[in-house]
Order: structure tokens, then C-alpha cells, then sequence
């Protein structure tokens, strides 16, 4: 996978815009800003650095859609776009100024507006830290908690309920850290049941970062909490993200998450409004 090759629109419009200028060459990115690349600019079109070549109506297309990501492959555009069979919902990975986020049924699953999915991360990892020892990331997503987390985790496991997700990941240049960490173990399967065959005292932290309580209800749900509580270790400690606090409907599922974990048995519930979420401690 190291030989990934995805443009978006933040990649193009500086291609167009130096060709304009009457410019041969122009520094850009071939994985979505992750590294930086010099690109040729011709007649024909623009040489990759890996030797392929996009058409200028090819990049122009790429530019017109500024909420998609392309994969070039054989000199040819695919849109990384899935639908899935099992949650009958459409995948797509949608460019930021930094890493992509996923859209599922055409909702972004980061948080994007005045920050990036890089910095969200970042957020979540510091409300839940110190991120260490045995690490239970219940929703895998993109991959980015789980990446994060195998920085200072002993093991990181991962779970996600739709196998298309792992198709997206595989065209994300930055998702490929989930196939390539030693210490990051993938598991497909619904987290409510997942969680049910993992022993007490399995882990010391868990990231909690479901989709929305409308997609996923079970997932905040007091038993699935009692669940969490059961597997965490004797001062474990779970973050659970939520959403916008200060919103009327993230408001709302704060105070009933809040009641739920504390049902559950945490002793102590925090606010992390930051991260838009709570640290639960057992």
C-alpha cells in the first residue's frame, strides 16, 4: 500500500494555478498532504512522481469536487467511494486541509468545522491520557484513535462493524499505519457483542468514539456501559466521546450518558468539553 497515489482538490487547484502562471514544475502532495512532492507540468498533462500521468481535464475534474478523494491507478481516476452490503450506507472519504475524514450516508464522522481530523485526534488523546498499557479503541473507523493510540500503548485493539470501512482505509494514505503497526490488532465485528467476549480487566483505557445516538443507540446504551466497566482494569480509565456540549441535542445526550456511566459503576465522571466528551474513571 506504500504505493498509494490520492489527490484531492487542496493537491490540484495549486497544480492548475502554477500551469496558469506559466510554471513546468510545482510542489504538491501525491497522499494528501502527508509528504510533499514535485510535480512536472506539461502540455499533456501532470507527471506524477510515480511515473503515471493525469489528463488536465482529469485534474480539473479532481478540482471541481472539492469534497472527494481520488485514487489514480493506471493513469485513471476512482472516486474512493463504497456502498456496503451490511449497514446499507454509502463510504466516502472527504479532503480537509490535513487528513480526510469519512462520510457515512453523507455525514462527516470528525469533527471539521474550525479544526481538522489531526487535531480531533489529538484532543480525544489528551482528554483520555495517560493513553498506556492494554488500549480498547470500540470504533476503528479511519484508524486515527487507534494510530494515535499505539504511540504510547502496549497494544491497541480495534474494532469496526462494517468490513467496507477497512476498504476505505486501504485507499487512505493516512490509514495506512492500521495494516503496518505491530502493536494495533483489528477486529470486525459489532462492538456491543465484541466487547461481551474480552475478560474482566482486559484493558487500562478505552476510547469510546461511537457514530451519532441516532446511528448507533446500543453503543450508549447502560448495559454496553456496564460492559465497558467490566473490562477495564481496577483504575482504568474510558473516554467517551460525544459531541458539541454547548449544543441543545449534544447537551441532552450529555446528561444521559453522564447518568448511564455512573449507573454503570464509574466513580467519576469529567467533563473534557474540549475533546466533546467525558472522561469516566472506574
Amino acid at each position: 500500500m506504500d504505493d498509494l497515489v490520492v489527490l484531492s482538490a487542496y493537491q490540484t487547484r495549486p497544480m492548475l494555478d502554477a500551469w496558469a502562471q506559466g510554471q513546468t514544475q510545482v510542489e504538491s502532495s501525491a497522499d494528501l498532504g502527508r509528504h510533499s512532492a514535485l510535480f512536472t507540468l506539461a502540455a499533456a498533462g501532470i507527471h506524477l512522481p510515480d511515473g503515471q500521468m493525469l489528463t488536465w481535464d482529469a485534474v480539473e475534474e479532481i478540482t471541481a469536487h472539492d469534497t472527494a478523494c481520488y485514487r489514480i491507478q493506471n493513469n485513471q481516476l476512482q472516486k474512493i467511494k463504497f456502498f456496503s452490503q451490511t449497514t446499507n450506507r454509502a463510504y466516502s472519504l472527504m479532503p480537509t486541509e490535513r487528513a480526510p475524514t469519512m462520510l457515512v450516508a453523507g455525514f462527516p464522522m470528525h469533527r471539521i468545522k474550525g479544526t481538522n481530523p489531526v487535531q480531533d485526534t489529538q484532543s480525544k488523546m489528551k482528554a483520555a491520557r495517560p493513553v498506556n498499557g492494554q488500549v480498547l479503541d470500540t470504533t476503528m473507523g479511519l484508524g486515527y484513535t487507534a494510530i494515535a493510540a499505539a504511540q504510547t500503548a502496549v497494544h491497541v485493539t480495534t474494532i469496526e462493524l462494517d468490513p467496507t470501512v477497512t476498504e476505505v482505509c486501504c485507499c487512505n494514505p493516512w490509514s495506512q499505519e492500521l495494516f503496518t503497526t505491530p502493536n494495533i490488532t483489528r477486529l470486525i465485528g459489532d462492538a456491543y457483542e465484541v466487547v461481551q467476549t474480552f475478560a474482566s480487566g482486559s484493558f487500562n483505557c478505552i476510547l469510546h468514539d461511537p457514530p451519532t445516538f441516532s446511528l448507533a443507540g446500543d453503543l450508549y446504551a447502560a448495559d454496553f456501559y456496564r460492559s465497558l466497566y467490566r473490562i477495564l482494569t481496577g483504575k482504568g480509565r474510558l473516554f467517551h466521546y460525544i459531541g458539541n456540549p454547548d449544543s441543545k441535542s449534544g447537551a441532552n445526550v450529555t446528561r444521559g450518558v453522564v447518568r448511564r456511566l455512573q449507573t454503570a459503576g464509574f466513580k467519576r465522571v469529567i467533563p473534557k468539553p474540549v475533546a466533546f466528551g467525558v472522561l469516566a474513571l472506574k
